[in-house]
């Protein structure tokens, strides 16, 4: 059994800022940049992981992993950039698909309506049910889907390994809300009745704490609460 003492670690995951979303696509593959606001949210997280290593006596990792979404990778480049004025260092910003929202296969950036109406048009399948978009288990029966929860079960797999490897630190990971929230159930920290009340803030830390043995929890921070009725876009 691993020694928690020396197996404990801390990892940020932090959804990317606000950027410039296809009206009515998915929010997933979307290769839009931030917007003004984005920016600014992304700059102000760095100030906010600051003073958290500060209040919690952290020791920050020399690498950040960021999805290869250009949303994700340019706020990992102003956090890193606002991490440097105020005196720590990052001398990476590694790219992952690990990160990387849920994939939707040959139907990417693609609109609900368009993704229904190829499948309503294709004799193979069937019609999608009813809030398929935030449906966990649903995967689109097209080339290269994937599911939520299949969506989250790699980033989990991606934080399993950082936790290994980072024993000590603090981790800095830069994806996706939903994504992030299927992986947090993944592992433990989120209960499956919680997946569609919860979200996550642009560019917001939220601290993880790995204990050793698979053991993870929530150290600081705070999931956004969903409106009953809002649409979710992430």
């Amino acid at each position: 059994m691993a020694d928690p003492a020396t197996s404990r670690s801390f990892h940020a995951i932090i959804r990317h800022g606000a950027y410039h979303q296809r009206k009515g696509a998915p929010s997933a593959r979307q290769p839009y940049a931030l917007t003004e606001d984005g920016i600014a949210q992304a700059a102000a997280c760095g100030e906010e992981i600051s003073a958290m290593i500060a209040e919690h006596g952290l020791v920050l990792a020399p690498v950040i992993h960021c999805s290869h979404q250009l949303r994700a990778w340019q706020t990992a480049s102003v956090i890193v950039e606002r991490l440097r004025a105020l005196g720590h260092e990052i001398t990476e910003i590694r790219e992952t698909g690990a990160l990387a929202e849920r994939g939707l296969g040959s139907a990417a950036n693609l609109t609900v309506a368009e993704i229904e109406e190829i499948l309503r048009d294709d004799p193979r399948f069937d019609a999608p049910p009813e809030g398929w978009k935030s449906d966990s288990d649903y995967c689109l029966p097209l080339e290269g889907a994937e599911s939520l929860m299949m969506a989250g079960a790699r980033v989990a797999a991606h934080l399993r390994q950082s936790a290994e490897e980072g024993a000590g630190r603090l981790t800095l990971h830069v994806g996706h809300g939903a994504s992030f929230r299927h992986g947090c159930h993944h592992l433990g920290i989120l209960a499956r009745e919680d997946l569609p009340r919860l979200s996550m803030f642009h560019a917001r830390a939220l601290l993880l704490c790995y204990r050793g043995d698979d053991r993870w929890s929530r150290f600081a921070g705070a999931w956004k609460i969903r409106p009953p009725k809002e649409d979710p876009i992430d």
